[in-house]
């Protein structure tokens, strides 16, 4: 063989020439999960007077109004993107109505935060079920979910959280038509500013365990497969996704995110608003269980899992290791 034979012989392409060193694998990254597209959920709870650990989510606990403050600040120091908040109110009842007390536990957080951590982006998701006494995320007709009953109950709680200063409001309830219902009673209410980051996506899921514990919300009987998505169905997101953004929604947010990352690319692929990702309970405690264990390094594997869900194409990501995440990548 001549020379210029064997130097064409020898001339494949060395892929791993920009992976030797950790600093050429960063410079090449396609992907870089930063804190500011990070949000983290916070549980603000009005029975309480002091913080109140929970338990199935290790480092995570129900915050009393008078020291959410303590959250945010941290948050902001941490560069992370913004907050979504949770209530648990001081009582429950079988229309889920005090969501929309001006003085529940998310208005009054909503306030303490916008005057503590005035740059931070303050988002609040809106659904029934923590405020339900039958933990379902809407009125009961019987035992099924009447859609149309509780759409005004939803359209109250957003604009009471606009008015106290959310920049967001966040649907989870997955009722037909709520989007459409919460932009209208903003616009009538003088919030046209404020924002919908509708959870489009949100599929029935085993993974919500640890946050039904967190938020006091399981339903006292049956599930709620009758009105959040069927896991088989990525065909049928995509029409979920498409008709809130017809009724007004700015963003629009796939929950959960791991399970459901096909689910998140074909939305990516199709929809050119901003995308969130929700990475749940769940998958939280699933990871912190097996690091306990060690079966897995926890800041290798929840960086990897975070990766992949800004790789599938999440603008936003809605995840319990928001603070943990923000001080790994700022160590790289």
């Amino acid at each position: 063989m001549s020379l210029t034979a064997e130097r064409a012989a020898l001339a494949y392409r060395r892929h791993h020439r920009l992976r030797r060193t950790a600093a050429l694998r960063l410079l090449v990254a396609e992907t870089r999960p930063a804190p500011a597209s990070f949000v983290l959920p916070v549980f603000v709870d009005a029975r309480i007077d002091a913080p109140s650990p929970i338990a199935s989510l290790p480092g995570h606990s129900r915050w009393p109004v008078a020291r959410v403050a303590e959250v945010g600040e941290r948050a902001a120091r941490a560069g992370i993107g913004g907050l979504l908040l949770f209530g648990l109110p001081q009582e429950k009842d079988d229309r889920g109505e005090t969501a929309a007390d001006p003085l529940g536990p998310v208005p009054a957080a909503l306030r303490l935060l916008r005057a503590r951590t005035p740059d931070l982006v303050l988002a609040a998701d809106v659904c029934l079920c923590e405020y339900t006494s039958h933990g379902h995320c809407g009125v009961l007709n019987g035992e099924a979910i009447d859609n149309d009953a509780t759409l005004p109950l939803l359209a109250g709680a957003a604009v009471e959280y606009a008015r106290a200063g959310a920049d967001l409001v966040a649907p989870s309830d997955m009722m037909d038509g709520r989007v459409a219902a919460i932009r209208d009673a903003l616009d009538h209410a003088s919030f046209s500013e404020t924002a919908i980051l509708s959870y489009s996506a949100k599929f029935a899921s085993a993974y919500y365990g640890p946050f039904r514990e967190a938020a006091d919300c399981a339903p006292s009987f049956g599930d709620r497969s009758s009105y959040q998505m069927d896991p088989p169905n990525a065909r049928e997101a995509l029409a979920e996704i498409a008709s809130d953004i017809d009724e007004g929604a700015d963003g629009v947010m796939v929950k959960p995110a791991g399970p459901y990352l096909d689910v998140l690319a074909r939305a990516r692929e199709r929809f050119d608003v901003p995308l969130a990702s929700y990475q749940v309970s769940g998958e939280y405690a699933a990871l912190h269980a097996a690091a306990q264990r060690g079966w897995l390094d926890l800041r290798r594997a929840a960086l990897e899992s975070l990766t992949g869900i800004a790789r599938a194409g999440a603008d936003v990501i809605v995840t319990y290791f928001a603070l943990d995440a923000a001080a790994w990548l700022a160590e790289r």
